[in-house]
């Protein structure tokens, strides 16, 4: 053997061996337990980053694992190609969208494959392919033919930088998910997924996902947004049409003294229109258009309000109040519409005062009466109902469910139930995107695509518009078509993309069959494999991708072609990789190589000479100038050793801090491996392995060894199956490898050195998920034929986990003094007498008398001499 590991010769022998021998490739098998474990596709938006890597290598570790546990193990890899990410990272680097993405899935490609991933190649798939989006196309016909498609004219935000709509979703914080720009309300029409009728089942079952981490069920449940109330009717006085209102508190309705309506709702325009309001009403739509419109933005602002011209009439007391519209209601709470209640609410309160309008108090606390005129501040608490008719002087809380009753009975209201989650608007005015599949005709309206006619291509010659705007609408030849339903040859196409998070939501099942062509995927594939066991991804997407999954999973079960509703059975979200920050105050951010070490230790700019300040540990990214490039560490130290440190700095679901020293570490272990894998190759002769009970072998020492072994490979198998603390794993086999070290080879007996080889074979097999490229050569040199994954999961013997000795720890008044080993067996008498023969005991008791000695047995042994 070599003196040291060679990573670049062993890593790209080994790779090839597994592509000849195509180890990764996997089909159906009911003969076997299947196991499906995916980690989330990546956008081919740039090159494979180390919290890719991160991610990446937790998958592969146990998939290595459950295929030599006797799994059937489906894992494949592909691209989220197509939207704004893609789109935006293309533009940026002056190229076509098309020629970017494929270029990148090649170089990503290249990439992943250098790390030794195992993934089977032949299922990859990329989404902006009609291949693939043929068949969500497909899909969005059949939404449509059921009602779960629509289109409607509302107001949406808009992304003036992005040029695109996004879903309420995409909206982090008033601003675009992907540029960070604030984003603005603006009137479209736009396509329509109906989310909302799965609003109760995707509730209900955030509480069936036990191998789901509760922070993303919870994160999942708040967003849904459940509230149990009350929908109240107020008539508009002069029309036919009535607002619409939700209220948790239908106790306080004869408080109702003025309407807030949304800015975006629909009833605002038609509203003032033709009134002395009109041009008011119209400019402060425009304004609150371009403020941030989320919860916690509209705190930001002064709350302000218009009148409408308009007024309703209050259910409860029949009186007529005007309706304004205001920038603290926000259209996807409720119905966009509040009853307000100044009295009751201290928002509503203020907003009166400024605007000199009406305040009664309807809850009040029992003996203490309130004053509209008078009050300093709204009174939210509980009380007794005043000033609401028959109903003064109950209870609030009785009041609630006594008025909605009489309300009820009157036409005017009824329970309700009202969810914060809105209908996914899946409409982009973007080119990289799947085309919508309808025709636009002056005579027939929205005319669908006839099925036959799929995929409808997307055209990948065609020039981006200045900022990014879509070419579509100015392709003649694109836009321009005949309607299929009465031949008019002036009808144009959907000009809009679907969001990528369509392609998203399915691309799991397509992977059981890439290369079907008669669906979306292959039944029979899709019922074996599917669910997904393990899926392994980024806490940022708890809202996003991972509540559209289940909500298409829905679809795709009512619509007849799955049996499961559950898209993956366990989630694991790691956690980010992070690194320590070197700022200048005159530079900012400062590459490794911009910080000079002083005499004193310090750290100065070298562009400047001054101070630098180590900062707090952030998540990478370019614009902090933090990256680690994963081909700088693959060239340095190879991918095993890559692999292994971002196993072993952190588990999985925690920040990775990274660490040079980490790394170096990570290389020092596995030459320390390969050294001692040497010694013992070349040293023991006509090698074997022990592998009876502790019990048979005579050597105290190579007992000990045995069961250290024993232990190693129980807890390595617990470790990756039930908690994916690779960490600890590692640490164990960290442990036996030192064990081992301390046995002195040449030295060592026939008994001892068979034990010493059983060590040896399995803690490379304990490796090789970890580390595989390596484990495979250590593997070869053992003289083994064939690869290390094809072998099955060392087992441990169960009568060899515990020694038939224990420890003894010896204190003396209470502090600890010595430490000794006994046979099991042994009695209090023999544990006490070793106890007070101990020299080390002796020196500490000198002539003090013993006034008791207390034994305690457990584990291992305490004995508490008092003197």
């Amino acid at each position: 053997m070599e003196e040291r590991y060679n990573p670049d010769a062993v890593e790209s022998k080994w790779q090839g061996y597994w592509n000849e021998k195509g180890l990764f490739k996997v089909f159906e098998d009911p003969s076997k337990e299947k196991y499906y474990l995916l980690e989330m596709f990546p956008y081919p938006s740039g090159k494979i980053h180390i919290g890719h890597v991160r991610n990446y290598t937790i998958g592969d570790v146990v998939v290595r694992y459950k295929r030599m546990k006797g799994f059937n193990v489906i894992h494949p890899m592909g691209w989220d190609a197509f939207g704004m990410p893609a789109e935006n990272a293309a533009i940026d680097n002056n190229t076509h969208p098309a020629a970017w993405t494929y270029e990148n899935i090649k170089a990503m490609g290249a990439q992943l494959k250098k790390m030794g991933f195992s993934y089977d190649w032949d299922r990859e798939i990329a989404t902006c392919r009609p291949e693939y989006y043929r068949w969500e196309q497909w899909l969005f016909l059949k939404m449509l033919e059921k009602g779960m498609a629509y289109r409607k004219e509302s107001f949406v935000n808009w992304c003036e930088k992005c040029q695109t709509v996004l879903a309420n979703e995409q909206v982090e914080q008033d601003r675009c998910w992907r540029c960070g720009k604030v984003v603005q309300q603006k009137k479209l029409w736009q396509w329509f997924f109906r989310i909302t009728d799965y609003a109760e089942d995707l509730l209900v079952h955030c509480d069936k996902l036990p191998g789901w981490p509760n922070k993303v069920t919870v994160m999942q449940k708040n967003w849904i947004g459940k509230s149990v109330g009350s929908e109240l009717k107020f008539k508009i006085d002069g029309r036919d049409e009535e607002i619409e209102v939700f209220t948790t508190r239908p106790d306080t309705v004869f408080g109702a003294t003025f309407m807030c309506l949304a800015p975006e709702h629909p009833l605002v325009e038609s509203l003032s229109r033709g009134t002395d309001q009109e041009a008011e009403v119209t400019a402060f739509i425009e304004k609150v258009a371009s403020q941030e419109r989320s919860a916690e933005g509209i705190e930001k602002y002064e709350k302000e309000g218009v009148f409408t011209g308009a007024h309703c009439i209050n259910p409860a007391t029949g009186k007529k109040i005007p309706v304004y519209t205001a920038n603290f209601v926000l259209m996807e709470y409720g119905t966009g519409a509040i009853m307000s209640v100044p009295a009751g609410d201290q928002r509503d309160f203020d907003f009166a005062r400024k605007y000199k309008l009406e305040i009664i108090p309807v809850v009040q606390p029992e003996g203490e009466p309130l004053d509209g005129a008078t009050m300093e501040e709204a009174y939210a608490g509980e009380g007794v109902l005043v000033n609401s008719g028959e109903f003064n002087g109950l209870d609030n809380k009785e009041g609630m469910e006594t008025i909605i009753q009489w309300l009820e009975e009157k036409g005017r209201g009824k329970k309700a139930i009202s969810y914060r989650l809105r209908d996914w608007g899946i409409s982009r005015q973007r080119y990289w995107g799947a085309p919508i599949p309808v025709i636009h005709c002056n005579s027939c309206g929205v005319v669908p695509v006839p099925e036959e006619d799929l995929p409808i291509l997307l055209p990948e010659d065609a020039n981006l518009l200045e900022k990014g705007g879509s070419p579509l609408p100015t392709l003649d030849y694109f836009a321009k078509t005949t309607c299929p339903r009465c031949g008019r040859e002036d009808a144009r196409r959907d000009t809009d993309t679907m969001d990528t998070f369509v392609e998203s939501s399915w691309y799991y099942l397509r992977y059981c069959s890439p290369r079907y062509d008669q669906g979306m995927f292959d039944p029979d594939a899709v019922g074996y494999w599917g669910p997904v066991d393990q899926y392994i991804g980024g806490v940022e997407h708890a809202v996003l991708h991972l509540l559209y999954s289940r909500y298409f999973m829905r679809v795709l079960k009512d619509l007849g072609m799955i049996e499961f509703k559950e898209p993956f059975t366990r989630l694991l979200t790691q956690g980010m990789v992070c690194k320590e920050t070197m700022t200048c105050p005159e530079h900012g951010y400062l590459f490794p190589e911009q910080a000079e070490k002083e005499s004193d230790g310090s750290l100065s700019c070298t562009l400047c000479g001054k101070d630098v300040e180590v900062g707090r540990v952030i998540k990478m990214s370019k614009s902090k100038k933090n990256v680690v490039d994963p081909n700088e560490l693959l060239e340095k130290y190879g991918a095993d050793v890559t692999r292994l440190f971002c196993l072993f700095a952190a588990p999985p679901e925690r920040d990775l801090e990274w660490s040079e020293d980490g790394v170096e570490g990570a290389n020092r272990f596995v030459n320390r491996v390969w050294r001692l894998a040497r010694t013992c190759l070349d040293k023991i002769e006509k090698p074997s392995s022990y592998t009876g009970p502790a019990s048979g072998l005579k050597s105290s020492h190579a007992k000990d060894l045995y069961i250290k072994a024993n232990q190693t490979i129980q807890k390595v198998g617990e470790d990756i199956d039930k908690s994916f603390h690779f960490n600890t794993a590692i640490s164990a086999v960290m442990e036996l490898v030192n064990a081992m070290y301390n046995v002195d080879i040449d030295k060592a007996d026939p008994e001892m050195k068979s034990v010493l080889y059983f060590c040896l074979e399995n803690t490379v097999l304990l490796l090789s998920p970890i580390i595989p490229h390596f484990s495979e050569e250590l593997f070869e040199k053992m003289g083994k034929k064939g690869s290390v994954l094809e072998q099955p999961w060392p087992d441990f013997r169960k009568d060899s986990l515990e020694s038939d000795e224990v420890l003894v720890v010896v204190q003396v008044n209470g502090k600890l003094r010595s430490k000794f080993s006994v046979g099991a067996d042994a009695g209090e008498d023999l544990v006490r007498e070793k106890a007070l023969s101990d020299e080390k005991i002796k020196k500490h008791i000198q002539d003090q008398p013993v006034k008791k000695i207390i034994v305690i047995r457990k584990k291992q042994t305490l004995v508490n001499i008092v003197v």
